[in-house]
């Protein structure tokens, strides 16, 4: 991991995951992400090396990709929230779940 991927990991870090578990070398995480869409999802997930299974699924080396939808009110706005759940080896989610954030990462403003 180079020094900017490192920086980029620990302000991530900051956020933390809505669920994680790990049993016997098996990891579980669950993050949200307002404002991305289920189809940005899945292409970002497709664009780190998985395939699509059907509407909700995405599976990856040694990880799988669920997803959920939900729209949540935000002031007088309205935003897609996409749940996502990895599960799979720990290195691999480990590694696809922080690719994949710093690809959805939205700045403010």
């Amino acid at each position: 991991m180079t020094p900017a991927d490192r920086k980029r990991k620990a302000a991530l870090d900051a956020i933390p995951p809505i669920e994680r578990t790990e049993a016997d070398g098996r990891l579980r995480i669950t993050r949200g992400f307002r404002g991305l869409s289920p189809s940005q999802a899945i292409g970002y997930l497709e664009n780190l090396g998985g395939e699509r299974v059907d509407d909700r699924t995405v599976e990856g080396p040694d990880w799988r990709a669920t997803l959920d939808t939900r729209t949540i009110p935000v002031g007088a706005y309205r935003l897609t929230e996409t749940s996502i759940t990895w599960t799979g080896d720990a290195d691999a989610v480990e590694a696809v779940v922080l690719r994949f954030r710093i690809k959805a990462f939205r700045a403010p403003g």
